[in-house]
């Protein structure tokens, strides 16, 4: 783990599915819209919100039973993902718990940023539809650098584009690929528990600096308190 106690934040990066936004709703009603077109029942909300933080693949593999590979997944995650694209700002929103908290970054002084997995084609709209693309100081999408999460590229080129040691930034996120990609980046590395968490190991096995359980949380980190 980084020793992030001798460290003072500088900027604050965050995941954008599960730990700045709650977008499964409208993830959720994607693929339940999708489902129904396949003569098929809705799943519950409680099924699917796990899987959010797994993309159209995870998505698809909830709804349909099917991965990469299965001759149906390509076709089934286009029509998820055009579906999505017509409708991912219905229900999605900041989290309200985390609005305080970005207004506290911004009054100390300190830069925020977007570093997420997801395709610049979904993440400009939907940032700039929240009204986030004033306030963030950095975005990086899924398809910014040629390696997405868990990968390090993603979270070193966000501290380029802001000039700082990526050890000056810390990163909060709610999947086990975004601690493995912020410690390979050599950030401080929260974990959301208030996010999806997906399917994969528990969230106290992540190797996490820290577990926050509310964004709260956040600004009692050592460095930014």
């Amino acid at each position: 783990m980084t020793d992030a106690v001798s460290l003072r934040c500088e900027a604050v990066l965050f995941d954008l599915d599960g730990t700045l936004v709650d977008s499964a709703p409208d993830l959720a009603g994607a693929a339940n819209d999708l489902r129904a077109e396949h003569g098929l029942p809705p799943l519950p909300y409680e099924a699917l919100r796990p899987m959010v933080g797994s993309g159209a693949r995870g998505m698809v593999g909830a709804a349909f039973g099917v991965a990469p590979g299965d001759d149906r997944f390509e076709g089934l995650r286009d029509a998820f993902l055009a579906r999505y694209e017509q409708g991912l700002l219905k229900r999605t929103q900041v989290f309200s718990a985390m609005a305080p908290v970005l207004a506290a970054l911004e009054a100390s002084g300190r830069r925020w940023g977007i570093v997420t997995n997801k395709a610049m084609r979904f993440t400009a709209p939907l940032v700039e539809g929240l009204g986030l693309h004033r306030r963030a100081a950095v975005l990086i999408a899924g398809d910014t650098t040629p390696h997405a999460k868990p990968h390090p590229a993603p979270l070193l080129e966000a501290a380029r584009r802001l000039d700082l040691d990526p050890s000056a930034c810390i990163y909060v996120g709610d999947d086990l690929r975004d601690m493995q990609a912020g410690r390979a980046a050599g950030m401080p590395t929260l974990a959301a528990a208030w996010g999806y968490l997906g399917a994969s190991e528990p969230i106290e096995r992540w190797g996490a600096d820290a577990i926050l359980e509310e964004p709260p949380a956040l600004l009692k980190w050592p460095g930014l308190a």
